[in-house]
């Protein structure tokens, strides 16, 4: 018989048999934590993180089964620095701008997050937390679970996307980024594009930069608002067009109004 999966939460910390371990998971944690912060993600491996604990590559995988389990311990623990104490106002769309806000900062703090390779299940206690905060912000948006599980889901990719553009945007060469600047205004000025040219009108390259975060914030408000606000009008209306035709069909047959 098949074995069912298990993932390091569910596993077992420890066996019930035999000496207490000499560290734990949260050890392991740290330490890959502080490895990648330091050399980024390929500076964690299991071989690194047990030669900074001192100890035989083969104990750790007494607490983890490879290096999946250390990424999903990592993943965790960043999202336990996003701060969910913060009270919600009640209107959904700052709520998740300001919570994209506080993930994204830690992204920053951590520039291998964005790098963990994604998948759709990678949750642990720490980012289930996160995710009920994020629900609990829809509490009033009319749409369905699922649908609301694709906002945040979306969400988090686009604070990935933008956490990554910003440190990579810090890492370029300011001579670089004129060049760059430059050849885009040239291009669009030779009259072969003129939807960029018209777009970069009332944005010259001469303009300075938007600051990083005032533009992360009117990006994800615009996206988030589509999201929430488009798709409770778009209930509301399947609401009033289910109405109607469960309304044409007693009218059918021959039932009073």
């Amino acid at each position: 018989m098949a074995q069912e999966p298990v993932t390091v939460w569910t596993r077992a910390e420890r066996g019930a048999r035999g000496p207490l371990p000499a560290h734990s998971r949260a050890d392991l944690t740290a330490v890959a934590v502080e490895l990648a912060d330091r050399g980024g993600l390929s500076a964690v491996s299991m071989r690194q993180v047990a030669k900074e604990l001192g100890t035989g590559q083969a104990s750790l995988y007494r607490y983890v089964s490879g290096r999946e389990d250390l990424l999903d311990l990592m993943t965790d623990a960043a999202a336990g620095e996003i701060d969910l104490d913060v009270p919600l106002l009640g209107d959904p769309v700052a709520d998740l701008v300001a919570l994209a806000a506080r993930a994204k900062a830690v992204h920053l703090r951590h520039p291998w997050l964005p790098d963990i390779p994604p998948e759709p299940l990678r949750l642990g206690p720490r980012s289930v937390d996160y995710l009920e905060y994020a629900l609990r912000a829809m509490a009033s948006v009319r749409l369905p679970g699922p649908a609301k599980m694709e906002i945040v889901a979306l969400m988090s990719a686009l604070v990935a996307q933008f956490a990554r553009a910003e440190i990579q945007g810090s890492r370029a060469t300011t001579a670089r980024q004129a060049a760059q600047a430059a050849y885009l205004s040239q291009t669009a000025s030779q009259g072969d594009h003129p939807h960029v040219a018209a777009a970069m009108a009332d944005h010259p390259g001469a303009a300075p930069a938007e600051d990083p975060q005032r533009l992360f914030e009117r990006a994800m408000h615009r996206v988030l608002t589509g999201l929430v606000v488009d798709d409770t009008t778009a209930a509301d209306v399947e609401d009033v067009a289910t109405g109607e035709e469960a309304e044409t069909e007693r009218e059918g047959d021959g039932h009073p109004r």
